[in-house]
């Protein structure tokens, strides 16, 4: 459970979903097959994919739990008389589909809970607990432009445990923005695996990265910009699946 209690609360009631989102997101069209949405969970290290249509609105999210109840893997199929007596014929047959469907329109969760970028970060943390999921996606006019997970509050906690109690400033969103659009251009860096915060001139790289290299060329992508005052990585090694 994340919560946020007496002062640490206080810390973190000027930050919103935009100053800690992750911008650069993975999604996938309803007509994705199965095997195309397990390929891009494991190639970009992730557990769920927003569902946006062709006009670019988010119509549903497939996450590993709508997968770990497929058919290919044994999973076990309820089908009891008392089941459909509770929930009706309908919800068996909604049962089969999420099991055996081969298309993310056909397996995805619909009702998608979001957040707006101006959301304040203690009630993202709110919408999680209340819903009992790990991230939400940040919406603009419909669009996913972000997602905040779990890992993404703890981050911000931790920053302002350590830094500065006040709002980033217009310079620190500058830095950042500056990095992410260097970063989003280079081949070898995937930033939906990572976030970037500033704090004070102080950047900090949170999440995923490959190598040892990686890591020397997020450093570099950011200590080009003069405004910057030191580097800080927490990054960890994704594993790779053999």
């Amino acid at each position: 459970m994340i919560c946020f209690v007496g002062s640490m609360k206080q810390k973190v009631d000027s930050m919103l979903a935009k100053d800690i989102m992750t911008r650069h997101v993975v999604t996938a069209r309803p007509e994705a097959t199965i095997v195309e949405l397990v390929d891009m969970m494991l190639k970009h290290h992730i557990s769920a994919l927003p569902i946006e249509n062709a006009d670019g609105d988010l119509v549903g999210l497939v996450s590993e739990g709508d997968l770990i109840r497929r058919s290919e893997i044994g999973a076990r199929e309820y089908s009891s008389w008392w089941l459909a007596a509770i929930g009706g014929k309908l919800r068996l047959a909604e049962d089969f589909i999420k099991t055996h469907g081969m298309k993310a329109e056909e397996i995805m969760t619909k009702n998608v809970v979001s957040v707006s970028e101006g959301t304040p970060v203690w009630q993202i943390a709110e919408v999680l607990e209340k819903n009992s999921i790990k991230r939400v996606p940040v919406l603009r006019d419909g669009s996913v432009v972000g997602v905040v997970s779990r890992a993404n509050l703890l981050q911000a906690l931790a920053k302002k445990r350590a830094d500065s109690t006040k709002k980033p400033s217009d310079d620190d969103m500058k830095i950042r923005a500056q990095i992410l659009e260097t970063l989003e251009k280079q081949a070898w860096s995937d930033t939906s695996r990572l976030n970037v915060v500033v704090s004070n001139g102080i950047v900090h790289y949170w999440g995923q990265v490959k190598s040892d290299t990686e890591r020397r060329a997020l450093k570099a992508a950011a200590e080009i910009l003069p405004e910057v005052k030191e580097v800080r990585d927490h990054t960890q090694k994704s594993i790779t699946l053999i």
